[in-house]
């Protein structure tokens, strides 16, 4: 449970003047910060408006009653029976893009509003009515859907923060928001919020973490991963469990669990997995495997710790965003693919067991049905300045370049795009890629080339030669047997007759 919520105060009181100066009567937006579990404090970086929706209309705004419904319900003689409005449904899909541009550590970790004291309250009292009219308490329910949108998986909190900015009369309200199956009014329980120096007190860690993993293809389908998306996500659960046992080495030195972190700059960060300790790793005959995928790649990673955290929540980090960024890439490939069928990457045709050519999305291609090698470059990771020393990421196609990137920062993150292109990192030099490969091509090549070679012969209607026998492993190993026992013979002679 969460004692207490810190906000970055020059971006509070930035944001609280922009809202200030504006005319909007409601506004929605994400609130972007870490939770410290050893702290059980949450430490608040920035608030990130939603921009408007595809229609070009707000994310919120306030609502009137029905005047029939008031007037049955005696409620014209209150001075202000507005509500809000919040569409969650939006508000989770902008969670859920910029969730993909976060770094190790840092989370969407609830819902700022900013709406007058009655209009907030009405919205609460709207929940115990369920009129047919007005939806349930809309900013708890925006927080649900947030969560779900923008999962924290890799830290036990089952909660997530609601930030009332109220101008009549002007305060911050912090809410938790119990995650519970039945969300009520008595889900949100008050919380203490202050303002501080969050950011300045930041360290920041840096990781570059090359894998490579290899999954057999099952012949006859066996496996229920059959899909390249069903089979790629079992990949990275698989090397989700190997980082778990991964041991750390930071500046070069091993990594203690309660160890603090008290140097300034950047701290390289090394992962150590245990040789060979996976107990996925099943054997299979020659006869059960039609071919290998071949998974692996370079990837960059950063996260931020707090001065009073222990060193060993920044590894703790650094593993979960690395997991984590693998599965943004490939919900990317899976949401473009999805989206335009006809986009496939090359290996969108895919032969059924009747030889039919039939054109398939990437993330839909059953592996043990094709009939060729296949590969496919994942997005990569690229990274731009944002607050204070920190870095936000976004991932690129192949074809695309860095001004993806400042759209991006500009629609998602309500940020100043960088001017300066220098100022953006692009470390993965090694792209993420997967590879099918057929099993003796990869397992044994030997196996290939001498039945090219056989096959060769046969064609040029020639059988083997003496030489060709003589060339071979078997024979030669012979001849050199016997070479060695007659010398040996010859030598004991000469011994011998010398001796007598």
């Amino acid at each position: 449970m969460v004692k207490g919520v810190v906000g970055e105060e020059t971006r509070f009181q930035s944001v609280e003047d922009r809202l200030t100066k504006s005319s909007s009567p409601a506004e929605v937006g994400l609130l972007i910060g870490k939770f410290s579990s050893a702290l059980d404090r949450v430490f608040l970086f920035d608030l990130i408006p939603t921009p408007p929706n595809d229609s070009a209309e707000p994310a919120s705004s306030i609502i009137q009653p029905d005047k029939k419904l008031a007037s049955k319900s005696k409620s014209q003689t209150q001075p202000d029976s507005s509500s809000l409005f919040i569409d969650k449904d939006w508000v989770s899909e902008h969670a859920r893009q910029v969730s993909r541009m976060l770094v190790g550590g840092i989370k969407v970790v609830g819902v700022y509003v900013w709406v007058n004291d009655n209009a907030f309250k009405n919205s609460t009292l709207m929940l115990a009515r369920l009129s047919a009219i007005f939806s349930p308490f809309a900013p708890l329910q925006t927080v649900k859907g947030v969560a779900e949108a923008a999962p924290v998986s890799d830290v036990n909190w089952d909660e997530r923060l609601l930030l009332q900015i109220c101008y009549g009369p002007r305060r911050w309200n912090c809410r938790n928001c119990s995650l519970s199956s039945n969300i009520t009014s008595s889900s949100l329980r008050p919380c203490d919020f202050k303002m501080g120096k969050v950011l300045s007190s930041f360290q920041t860690f840096r990781c570059m973490h090359n894998f490579n993993l290899r999954l057999p293809i099952l012949r006859d389908g066996s496996s229920k991963f059959q899909t390249l998306s069903d089979v790629l996500h079992h990949a990275i659960s698989l090397h989700a469990k190997e980082l778990a046992d991964a041991k750390a080495l930071i500046d070069g030195k091993l990594v203690l669990d309660n160890e603090p972190c008290s140097l300034d700059g950047v701290h390289e960060v090394e992962l150590l997995i245990p040789f060979l300790n996976n107990g996925s790793i099943e054997a299979y005959s020659q006869r059960d495997v039609s071919g290998i995928l071949s998974f692996g790649g370079a990837i960059c990673s950063f996260a931020y710790l707090n001065s009073k955290e222990p060193i060993s929540q920044a590894v703790t980090d650094i593993k979960g965003d690395i997991i984590t960024s693998l599965q943004s890439r490939l919900d990317i490939i899976c949401d473009e693919t999805d989206v335009d069928s006809g986009n496939h990457h090359d290996v969108g045709k895919q032969v059924n067991e009747d030889d039919v050519s039939v054109e398939k999305p990437v993330s839909q291609l059953v592996l043990h049905l094709l009939r060729k090698e296949c590969s496919l470059p994942f997005p990569r990771r690229v990274f731009a300045p944002w607050l204070a020393g920190t870095y936000a990421c976004d991932y690129l196609q192949p074809s695309e370049t860095v001004e993806v990137l400042k759209d991006h920062c500009m629609e998602l993150l309500s940020m100043k795009a960088p001017t300066d292109i220098s100022t953006i990192l692009e470390p993965e030099k090694e792209v993420i890629s997967f590879r099918t490969k057929s099993f003796w091509d990869v397992a044994v090549p030997s196996y290939s080339e001498i039945h090219l070679r056989e096959d060769k012969m046969k064609l040029d209607g020639r059988g083997e030669s003496s030489s060709d026998k003589l060339m071979k492993p078997g024979y030669i190993s012979v001849v050199a047997a016997g070479l060695i026992l007659l010398l040996s013979v010859l030598v004991g002679f000469v011994l011998f007759a010398r001796k007598g």
